[in-house]
This record gives structure tokens, C-alpha cells and sequence, in this order.
């Protein structure tokens, strides 16, 4: 399967989104509230796939998506997704827009002081991503291309830190848009996650674009308000369930084309459950 967005799939994007920023007519509340309403408002990347992504039809799909309407299916609701942006997936839950986060959200302890975190279901690595023709081998060789990232991604963070001092560095609203600007040669490498490879070289398969340098491994989790037990509980609850029915196996075979992997029982500064 190849995840590209054509230019019809990126304007149903950005149409979503701009219909929520509009509307605003979603609003967080408690276990009981959704279920008497009867929708579980999810946040999700509306441009990220296999992780979330709009398709062609307006529908929202990936892993994510699989996974939030498993989670409202588990709920005994219906789901309604709201297409994020990377920098604001965190703000649309702390204020109240979104009831969870199953949004491609990278373990991080800086992020942990934010939001509660779930138990992972999901896994990441954040690399530096070139065509192959590039010469990086090292985190000095940085210094001699402009690198481009989703802004507040974790790809930002690693790039950020790892590249040498005065490295341009152009920052995305999203992994679209970095996308892009790494096949139309704004940027000759980007900050990358695992599937970036596979979306470049459906676009230009000529230049062979390959992962550079490896950051580091990170695991994905769902995310409710800080301080929420019972949402925190449930999220859990719900990854447990999924994990040993099969489900989960389910959909890693379908978008990552690979067996779950064995998750950490911890993650160093990110706890899983309400301290």
C-alpha cells in the first residue's frame, strides 16, 4: 500500500480543519457525559499516514483512526474525529475540543507534564530521512543542508538537538507539508518517522530517499487530560483488551505490516496511570 496525499486528499484536509476551528462545536467532558450523548470526540492527524490521514472520500483513516473507533466501539458510542495539527494536538485536549488524543503522540517526558499518557500501542522511530545520493553520515554533515521538520514534532526535537549549531532548519505546520518540501527541494533532508521513506519514494522513486541518521525509538500512546483517573483508566483498560483479543494484531497487520512489537513495561518520566 502507498500513503501519499494528492492535492484533492490535502484539500480535504485542511477543509476539516477549518470546519472545526469554525464550528467549535465539539466539547470535552466526563465518561458519563459522552456516553449520555452518545459520541466520543477523538483528535487524530488529518495528514499523517499510515498513523491518521483524511482520505479521498472525506473519511478519516490509519491506525489511529482504527484505533479510535475501536476505543468508541469499546466505549458503546459513536466516534467523531477532529483533524489536528501536530503543534495542536495538546492544546485541543487541554481546552476541552477533544476527549483523547489517538494522535501519532510520541512519549516524551516534556509532553508527560502536559498530558496523562496511556499505556503504549504503537511503535515509532525518528530518523533523518535524504535521497541516498546525499552525503550524511554524521550529525556534523547537518550543518551543511537545510533541514526540514513538522513544527513542535518530536522530529523537531531530534533535529534540534542533535544538529550542529547554525544548521538551517525550516519548521512545517505539518508532516505533509515537510513532505513536500523535501520532494520540491525546499529542504535537501527532513526529520523523519518511520513510514516518511515510503511516502517519498511513491512521489520520486528515482532518488532513492533513505534514512541517514537514527535518532531514537519511541512508542506511541493515547492521551486524556492530566489528572483524569477515570479517563486514564479506561484508555488503559481499552489497550489492554485490544492487546490480548487480537485486535491490535489486527491492525498492525494491516497498516504496519508487521507483528506488535513488546512494548516497555515503563517509560523513563512518562507514567502511565494517574500518580
Amino acid at each position: 500500500m502507498l500513503f501519499s496525499l494528492n492535492r484533492r486528499q490535502f484539500g480535504v484536509a485542511l477543509m476539516a480543519l477549518a470546519a472545526v476551528a469554525v464550528a467549535g462545536k465539539s466539547q470535552a467532558g466526563t465518561l458519563d457525559d459522552v456516553k449520555k450523548k452518545g459520541v466520543v470526540v477523538i483528535g487524530i492527524q488529518g495528514d499523517n499516514p499510515p498513523w491518521g490521514y483524511v482520505d479521498s472520500s472525506g473519511k478519516q483513516d490509519g491506525i489511529d483512526a482504527d484505533m479510535g473507533r475501536a476505543f468508541a466501539e469499546y466505549l458503546g458510542v459513536k466516534a467523531e474525529f477532529v483533524p489536528l495539527a501536530v503543534a495542536n494536538r495538546i492544546p485541543a485536549l487541554t481546552t476541552g475540543r477533544v476527549d483523547i488524543l489517538f494522535a501519532t503522540m510520541a512519549m516524551l517526558p516534556e509532553r508527560a507534564k502536559a498530558v496523562q499518557y496511556s499505556k503504549p500501542y504503537v511503535a515509532n522511530e525518528i530518523t533523518l530521512v535524504a535521497a541516498q545520493a546525499t552525503p550524511i553520515n554524521s550529525n556534523a554533515d547537518m550543518s551543511k543542508f537545510v533541514i526540514g521538520v513538522p513544527r513542535s514534532s518530536t522530529q523537531d526535537t531530534q533535529v534540534t538537538n542533535n544538529a550542529p549549531a547554525g544548521t538551517e532548519i525550516r519548521r512545517f505546520d505539518d508532516d505533509a507539508a515537510t513532505i513536500q518540501a523535501l520532494i520540491s527541494g525546499q529542504v535537501q533532508a527532513v526529520g523523519a518517522n518511520s513510514f516518511y521513506p515510503q511516502r517519498l519514494n511513491a512521489a520520486k522513486p528515482e532518488l532513492g530517499f533513505e534514512p541517514k541518521l537514527h535518532f531514537m525509538a519511541l512508542y506511541n500512546g493515547a492521551c486524556t487530560r492530566l489528572g483524569d483517573k477515570e479517563w486514564n483508566e479506561t484508555a488503559n483498560k481499552f489497550i489492554d483488551q485490544i492487546k490480548s483479543n487480537g485486535k491490535l494484531a489486527s491492525f498492525y497487520a494491516k497498516w504496519m505490516k508487521a507483528p506488535v512489537p513488546i512494548f516497555p513495561e515503563t517509560v523513563p518520566g512518562v507514567p502511565f496511570t494517574v500518580q
